[in-house]
């Protein structure tokens, strides 16, 4: 009876502790949503106010960070759902490149100036290491709500910070046995062997589960939606689980999992499903995060961790733009990129408690890592947001990290005359493939254009022309051959977007017909204004095309 009490209220604290953190992330939720604030502050002040150097609320920190590992589960798993083998190949080359290329340069540039600050050789090691790694829940959190998974930056993101989180567990090895004898540096290459070989079971293993189990599975567990979405989580969670057994990170086995389900036909309707418990659950990361964040001996390390901190602001975008740069992509593309590293992640504390429990480093150097991960953190999170402003301010500085031929996303267009293309349509989303679809079937010659390059697959597959480039850069409009086509027409159904190309056509020049999609009569009036020669009104025109043929049936 006395175990069954004392469990009860332990549960019932739990329970209260838990509410009460919820309340507080609610309330901090409202109050940036009024100010127009990323949620992630709102979090990760929730996680500070929480924890010991706050209120003192969250005790149980081992159900917090369970929930939140479940979350960084479901994220990457999602991810994962989104790709394909065809899409890795196309940008495994640059992430491989990136990633590696960033690490190192970071690595370097970071003992550089870590030595000069007067650090000893081993707090300047562990500190540069610390600042080459970047968060990937972060980063793939704020790319989820840019809905910029699926662009070219963030494809090539995500495949970089894999690559991090894989270096990461080498790195661990490595500062383990950093300081230690010759011996221990033998056994430190032969871990690093160990990791590999067990790297290549794993992969095999989930390859002969995509080949020969879940296709199989997925179809009987398809026949009920429910059921479906209780194994996904199961095996996100359980990849994570057996990633992190194996000595990877619980990232990159989920994300594995995902990408083993990305063929099957089950893969929209799972991640579509799990994408609110992802948000929910991730709410206990950032809240963890926050929780642990020592601020003892931040006072006097104030002023280095400004200077590493715009170091990882400034320097680490400008690395990755300049091998991206070098490899053939834009200076956009370069630019966005390279956000994805602008701030340190949790990886870099473990790193710091890791060289404070093996006593290579003292508090001080911890407290510096961790003022530099909340000075990052909150500063990359409003440059991502705000990527788009960002670049528009330093597109003609950034000019030297873009080559005069940027071949990775220019496509020839050749000469041309006006019988070549009817008309140039951008954005092949569901209502643009649509669009596409029955104009083909009118007989129009029609230049795809998206950012999604499995989209550009599947249409060029069918005989239509397609570019790669995304819309939103106005250098990559002028590559388009304007003079080729009298109509353009865009499907994007943002207005800022919209209004900005309309006049840049204007700005350049085009004498053709501009054709724009209104989500309401707000945009469709701004269109009007900017002079659009013709706006479609996508809902108002199902809505009188239904009407007409449920006329047409009761007559």
């Amino acid at each position: 009876m006395k175990g069954g009490v004392s469990t009860g209220m332990m549960f019932e604290h739990i329970f209260i502790e838990t509410s009460a953190i919820l309340l507080i992330a609610s309330l901090f939720g409202a109050l940036v949503l009024l100010l127009r604030q990323p949620l992630i502050v709102a979090f990760l002040l929730t996680g500070i106010i929480s924890g010991p150097f706050g209120l003192g609320i969250i005790t149980s920190y081992e159900n917090v960070e369970l929930l939140g590992h479940i979350g960084i589960s479901l994220l990457l798993f999602i991810v994962g759902l989104r790709l394909d083998l065809h899409l890795i190949r196309t940008t495994g080359p640059v992430a491989l490149a990136t990633g590696m290329g960033q690490i190192f340069f970071t690595v370097l540039f970071g003992f550089i100036i870590t030595t000069a600050m007067n650090m000893s050789p081993i707090d300047a090691i562990y500190v540069s290491v610390a600042l080459a790694f970047s968060s990937t829940i972060i980063i793939v959190k704020l790319l989820s709500d840019k809905k910029e998974i699926g662009s070219l930056h963030g494809r090539i993101a995500i495949g970089f910070l894999i690559v991090q989180d894989i270096a990461a567990i080498l790195a661990i090895i490595f500062l383990i046995a950093l300081g230690e004898s010759a011996v221990a540096g033998e056994k430190a290459v032969l871990d690093i062997v160990w990791i590999v070989g067990k790297g290549v079971t794993f992969l095999g293993c989930i390859g002969l589960f995509m080949k020969y189990v879940l296709p199989g599975l997925t179809g009987i567990l398809g026949r009920n939606q429910e059921v479906l979405v209780l194994f996904a989580v199961a095996w996100a969670v359980f990849l994570g689980a057996i990633g992190d057994y194996l000595g990877f990170s619980k990232e990159v086995g989920a994300f594995l999992g995902g990408v083993s389900l990305a063929s099957t036909p089950y893969r929209d309707a799972i991640g579509s499903r799990l994408v609110t418990l992802r948000d929910f659950l991730l709410l206990f990361f950032f809240i963890d995060m926050g929780s642990r964040l020592e601020f003892t001996a931040v006072g006097p390390q104030l002023g280095k961790a400004v200077i590493l901190s715009l170091f990882v602001l400034i320097g680490n975008p400008i690395i990755v733009m300049t091998i991206m740069g070098f490899m053939g992509y834009r200076r956009r593309t370069g630019l966005l990129a390279g956000l994805a590293v602008a701030q340190i992640s949790e990886f870099s504390l473990h790193v710091a408690a890791l060289g404070v429990g093996l006593g290579h480093i003292t508090g001080n150097t911890m407290g510096l890592i961790t003022l530099v991960v909340v000075i990052t953190i909150f500063v990359s999170t409003y440059m991502i947001l705000y990527s788009d402003v960002l670049y528009r301010v330093l597109a003609p500085a950034l000019r030297i990290f873009e080559r005069k031929s940027p071949y990775r996303e220019t496509e020839t267009a050749g000469e041309c005359d006006l019988t070549d293309i009817d008309l140039i349509l951008v954005g092949l989303g569901t209502y643009g493939s649509g669009v596409a679809h029955n104009l083909i079937k009118r007989g129009k010659k029609i230049l795809g254009v998206d950012f999604d390059p499995q989209v550009l697959g599947i249409w060029e597959s069918r005989g239509m022309s397609v570019m790669f480039g995304d819309a939103g850069d106005p250098e990559f409009i002028d590559q388009l051959p304007l003079g080729c086509s009298r109509w353009f027409i865009s499907m994007i159904r943002d207005r800022k977007l919209n209004l900005m190309i309309i006049n840049h056509l204007k700005e350049i020049g085009y004498e053709g017909h501009v054709v724009l999609s209104a989500r309401n009569e707000g945009d469709a009036e701004a269109y009007e204004k900017a002079g659009a020669h013709l706006i479609l009104r996508s809902y108002r025109h199902v809505a009188e095309h239904a009407s007409d043929t449920i006329t047409h049936a009761m007559k």
